[in-house]
C-alpha cells in the first residue's frame, strides 16, 4: 500500500496526555505534556469530532463533505492542514488504520 492510501486509511486517536471539553460548540484542548491549551471554532470542533470518531482519516473526509457544500479540495486542505496543527501540537496521533 502507498504512503497516501495509508494516510487515507489511518485513524486519528487523541493521546491519553490531552483534555478535550466542549464549550457552547467550541472545543477547548489542554495538551497535559506542554500545559498549552487551544481552542477551536466551530468548523474545527466538527473536524475534530468527525477526525476522533470515524475509523479513518477518508471517512472523517466523507462525513465532513456530506455536511458541508464546500468543494472537496478546498475541504481536503482544510482538514489537512488542521490535522497537521493537530498532530504538531500533541493533540492527536496517526494510528495505522
Amino acid at each position: 500500500m502507498g504512503r497516501v492510501a495509508e494516510e487515507q486509511e489511518a485513524t486519528v486517536v487523541v493521546p491519553a496526555h490531552v483534555l478535550a471539553r466542549d464549550l457552547d460548540g467550541e472545543l477547548v484542548l489542554l495538551n497535559l505534556d506542554s500545559e498549552q491549551y487551544f481552542g477551536l471554532d466551530p468548523v474545527g470542533t466538527r473536524m475534530w469530532v468527525a477526525l476522533t470518531e470515524s475509523p479513518s482519516v477518508e471517512a472523517a473526509l466523507d462525513r465532513l463533505q456530506a455536511e458541508y457544500d464546500v468543494a472537496p479540495e478546498r475541504l481536503r486542505a482544510d482538514l489537512d492542514a488542521l490535522l497537521a496543527d493537530l498532530i504538531r501540537d500533541g493533540l492527536v496521533q496517526r494510528a495505522p488504520g
